[in-house]
């Protein structure tokens, strides 16, 4: 199994010079372990390259791949493509202070280890959104309903409303006659 894990060593003799990452990694049972709503994870294609000084890494990925989610709404398999592009930074001296990119996280290396897995876990994480819905379930006109209680989209909620703001309760009808009387 392929994974992105070096010792500083390793990378120290790309120092001064830009490291090529062009690797695909199997995460999937380490993702499935910490989301159990994903299914199942395709090989994760990770490109990008690494600037290598002494003081620190900086590692400029771009992760794809797909992951397959349980549809929110039928719970069937969704097919859900993964694009992220991130820098990561490893500081290789706690002491060393670091402020250059706003957007970049910052981490350590365990030991002498720089292991990029987890980092592209957590990445992948954060890229799962609230819902999913699949093809069938965004073109089905029959939402569950039950007693007293239906699914509705956005679409129907806006008709809705408006439809609401056009009728006059009919109590208040000699109220707005009054107030154009006035007028």
């Amino acid at each position: 199994m392929i994974t992105l894990k070096w010792s500083t060593i390793q990378l120290l003799k790309y120092r001064g010079k830009s490291m090529d990452i062009n690797e695909t990694i199997d995460i999937a049972e380490d993702l499935k372990k910490r989301d159990p709503q994903i299914r199942d994870v395709s090989p994760i294609h990770v490109t990008g390259n690494a600037d290598i000084t002494t003081e620190k890494i900086a590692f400029h990925l771009h992760i794809t791949g797909k992951l397959i989610l349980p549809c929110s709404r039928t719970l069937v398999d969704v097919d859900y493509p993964i694009d992220v592009k991130s820098t990561e930074i490893y500081l290789l001296n706690a002491t060393t202070s670091y402020e250059e990119e706003e957007d970049a996280e910052i981490h350590y290396p365990n030991g002498d280890i720089v292991d990029l897995d987890p980092v592209i876990i957590e990445l992948l994480l954060l890229e799962i959104p609230i819902q999913v819905f699949s093809e069938s379930a965004k073109n089905d006109a029959n939402l569950p309903s039950g007693n007293e209680w239906e699914v509705v989209t956005e679409e129907q909620v806006k008709q809705d409303e408006e439809s609401k703001e056009k009728k006059v309760d009919p109590r208040l009808a000699g109220l707005a006659k009054f107030f154009d009387e006035q007028s």
